[in-house]
């Protein structure tokens, strides 16, 4: 009778155990293939010894294109927040409320779908470490839009890229290290603990957008070489911008270099696509393969960008599409990759290619393909280019754009003219004549909210630090009739605690300063002392156009309580004791119960 019952224990066990383990096959099963999606910025088309570039060695993400597939014609837009909102949505970013890259005409709208809410939705681990640079305040934030964890920076260029102010999931942090190797150090951590699930790695690098900052390890090989390639453009090359802009590259290849031998090392090759491409142009003329243009340019070379896409078994190696393409068919074409459908409201602009991809099809209709900035569009077919002056040229023998052939070609002019006026009619929607959005207070499902210079304006004395206002600060506060305004949007009612980012030499303690939005208003007197100088000068290679930046630490205003409804929040002192009140940076706003 024992060994009945110790038989059937057994029994009992082994189809427990059968059980699970058919459990687990099938989760494995339908275990979708991971994704990690590296963005350069500023990086032309050229700066790669895959492209053809002497001057520089990049072996690791050359070896994307070796291993995988790459584009010969692939576009992006001509600046940086434009291109990033197709990459995320697989639309044209005129659609989507997007005309600036600061002062909240770089956000996204708030009914548009993220690639990450699409990959969220079915079960990825998602998470963006980098430059976002489409929407700070929650809900345009990286939070709020389909990524579980967000560190980096929510703006466009950043003043120092050695141990910087950051945030991390909303909250204000100081990096570590060179931020592209801190960057991509929160990469590998967030792949290894995701190892057993399907995750979403989106890297938007910093680099070599300026300031030029590189470690001294890539400048020391640069910095006395002798370029073989030189720009093609009747102008005079900045070599040392140059070289500062290769260097960062080169930092950038030993950057991917770490992420794929993570990736092979956890043996997630056969499971994991990675994707490598820039957003724009490069940042200043250097050899772009004898195209026109550079970054904020409509002609190739501000907008063509390399593309290579590895999937391991998946995709064949060495694959060259000749193809037209764009960052509009990212999203779409991923969905193909995967199998899944696209569940947002919205048309999709672009194409699906994973059919290019996995050699399933040689068809190919011919499209065109929109490129904008500042006023003028340009129009791309497979052949042709159609440029923001309605010239016409022969891309396939003809990079250069040196021969209009307009009146060679009249119908096919005339018909990427008119293509290109109905897509500015049907696209372009909100400018910075008409836009209305405010920005945004109070949304419930985000603990922090940061409104920082940028997104502030002076009245009075208070000048910014920069033209540029993406990293800047104000400084010059110096009476009671100064102050600082953000139009806002509270968007539920709640009470925050708000700390200001500031900075004030001992001489000039004492300043009161309030904070006010319509009948609420909190204030504190400033008491400690923190003066630094200004950082950045001692890390460039080149001179900078952007603002130098400092160390601010935090002044704890208080709680306010802020009530649903748009107006206009004030910061202002109503008593000041020394010559100034001090050099702002950033309000940062935590909801309390």
């Amino acid at each position: 009778m024992k060994l009945f019952k110790i038989l059937s224990i057994l029994i009992l066990l082994s189809v427990a155990i059968s059980c699970v383990e058919k459990e687990k096959s099938s989760k494995t099963s339908i275990k979708k293939p991971n994704i990690i999606l590296i963005l350069a910025d500023d990086q032309g088309w050229g700066d790669l010894s895959s492209s053809g570039n002497s001057n520089l060695n990049t072996p690791n993400i050359d070896s994307l294109r070796i291993n995988g597939a790459s584009f010969e014609n692939f576009y992006v837009q001509p600046v940086c927040s434009p291109t990033r909102a197709e990459l995320l949505t697989g639309r044209y970013f005129t659609r989507m409320g997007v005309y600036e890259t600061s002062s909240g005409g770089e956000r996204i709208n708030l009914n548009e779908t993220t690639i990450a809410d699409l990959l969220k939705d079915i079960g990825y681990q998602t998470a963006a470490f980098g430059k976002w640079h489409n929407g700070m305040q929650p809900p345009y934030h990286p939070n709020s839009r389909g990524f579980d964890q967000y560190y980096g920076f929510a703006s466009g260029h950043w003043g120092n890229y050695f141990s910087p102010m950051l945030e991390n999931n909303g909250e204000i942090v100081k990096g570590n290290g060179f931020l592209v190797d801190d960057l991509t150090e929160k990469g590998l951590d967030f792949i290894e603990k995701n190892a057993n699930e399907s995750f979403f790695l989106y890297l938007p690098y910093n680099t070599p957008h300026s300031p030029m900052q590189v470690p001294d390890k890539y400048w020391d090989r640069m910095k006395h070489k002798s370029l073989d390639l030189l720009s093609e453009a009747d102008v005079d090359e900045d070599l040392q911008f140059t070289k500062a802009a290769l260097a960062m590259v080169e930092n950038i290849d030993d950057n991917v270099g770490r992420v794929t031998n993570k990736i092979k090392k956890l043996g997630l090759e056969e499971d994991t696509i990675i994707i490598y491409l820039s957003d724009n142009g490069p940042n200043a003329y250097r050899w772009n393969g004898g195209m026109k243009g550079k970054k904020g340019h409509v002609d190739e070379g501000g907008v063509r960008t390399p593309f290579y896409i590895q999937w391991v078994n998946h995709i064949q190696k060495g694959l060259n599409l000749t193809e037209i393409a764009s960052g509009i068919d990212l999203l779409p074409t991923l969905s193909g990759l995967l199998s899944i459908p696209i569940k947002t409201e919205k048309p999709i602009d672009g194409e699906d290619l994973s059919a290019l991809l996995l050699g399933n099809t040689t068809n190919f209709k011919d499209r065109f393909i929109f490129n904008h900035w500042n006023g003028k569009t340009s129009v791309r077919s497979q052949q042709f280019r159609l440029d923001e002056e309605n010239r016409l040229f022969d891309i396939t023998t003809d990079r250069g754009q040196k021969n209009d052939i307009s009146y060679n070609y009249p119908q096919i002019t005339d018909s990427l003219i008119k293509a290109k006026n109905n897509w500015e009619k049907e696209t372009i929607q909100i400018t910075k004549e008409n836009d209305e959005r405010a920005f945004t207070l109070g949304y419930s499902k985000a603990l922090y909210t940061q409104l920082p210079a940028r997104d502030g304006e002076a009245h009075g004395n208070i000048k910014r630090s920069n033209k540029w206002p993406n990293d800047s600060f104000f400084r010059n506060w110096k009476s009671v009739k100064d102050s600082i305004t953000w139009n806002v949007e509270v968007i539920e009612d709640g009470r925050f605690q708000v700390e200001m980012y500031y900075t004030c030499p001992q001489m000039d303690l004492g300043s009161i300063i309030e904070l006010s939005f319509k009948n609420s208003r909190i204030a504190k007197k400033n008491v400690v002392p923190h003066d630094p100088i200004l950082i950045g000068m001692n890390e460039d290679r080149v001179l900078r156009t952007e603002s130098y930046v400092k160390d601010f630490i935090p002044l704890d205003l208080g709680i306010i309580t802020l009530t649903k409804g748009s107006g206009t929040l004030t910061l202002k002192a109503i008593e000041i004791k020394g010559g100034q009140v001090g050099d702002f940076r950033l309000l940062q706003f935590k909801r309390v119960e």
